[in-house]
């Protein structure tokens, strides 16, 4: 099945460019998307701002999540907390298969790299498999490759959607107190950002929320916002 074609990648962001948070995922998943676009989230410190505006929208939006092996025990809890609390009722599990599994095994301490690729990049790829949009949680306030995010994307046969590009840390925070969302058991340990249990640590007041995410390397990003997925899962 061929890719979203980049003329109408463009017209959409022409058009709902503009719009961000609840107003942008109605414009898609209720109209110009409806049937092809899923969300990726990883449960993680501010993921329930995002999940409680889908499921707002369209609670059978499919979820998809990233199972790498490796999580903290603490998100698989907050996964299954936020699916019932929100009702969302399509989250899809995608995991690594038994030979990525073996393959990766403790391969975090010497090519994180491949790891992510392994546990994260090539099970998603299958996963996004017919699916033309993918709505993620990244915003700008995180920094790095981050900090000049747009609301939409062209992922190159994929549209990739952050609707909450534009949105502060006290924007996000104020969201989590007026819709009394719970939060992630580790953030009242100072975990902001939340991944892989071997490549993610707390940080000190007033650092990026990803600075803990392969805390000492050059490494910022996983790949799976990098890769070019089309819809035939093609880039694995």
């Amino acid at each position: 099945m061929s890719a979203i074609d980049s003329k109408t990648i463009q017209r959409i962001m022409a058009a709902y460019g503009h719009l961000d948070g609840r107003d942008l995922l109605v414009a898609l998943i209720k109209g110009e998307l409806t049937g092809r676009i899923a969300v990726t989230s990883s449960f993680g410190a501010e993921s329930a701002v995002l999940l409680d505006l889908v499921a707002e929208v369209d609670p059978a939006t499919p979820v998809i999540f990233l199972d790498t092996g490796e999580l903290f025990d603490e998100t698989i809890a907050y996964r299954l907390e936020l699916e019932r609390r929100l009702g969302l009722t399509n989250v899809i599990v995608a995991r690594p298969t038994a030979e990525e599994l073996a393959e990766a095994a403790e391969l975090w301490r010497v090519d994180a790299d491949r790891c992510c690729e392994l546990r994260k990049v090539r099970p998603l790829a299958r996963a996004v498999r017919g699916f033309d949009a993918l709505v993620d949680g990244r915003k700008r306030a995180h920094g790095f490759e981050r900090e000049h995010l747009s609301t939409i994307e062209d992922g190159v046969g994929v549209l990739k959607v952050s609707p909450l590009a534009n949105w502060s840390a006290e924007e996000i925070e104020a969201a989590f107190v007026a819709r009394d969302l719970p939060r992630h058991p580790l953030v009242a340990q100072n975990y902001r950002s939340i991944g892989c249990w071997p490549c993610t640590s707390p940080v000190e007041a007033g650092d990026s929320p990803r600075a803990g995410r392969w805390a000492g390397k050059a490494k910022t990003e996983c790949g799976i916002h990098t890769l070019v997925l089309g819809r035939d899962g093609s880039g694995i």
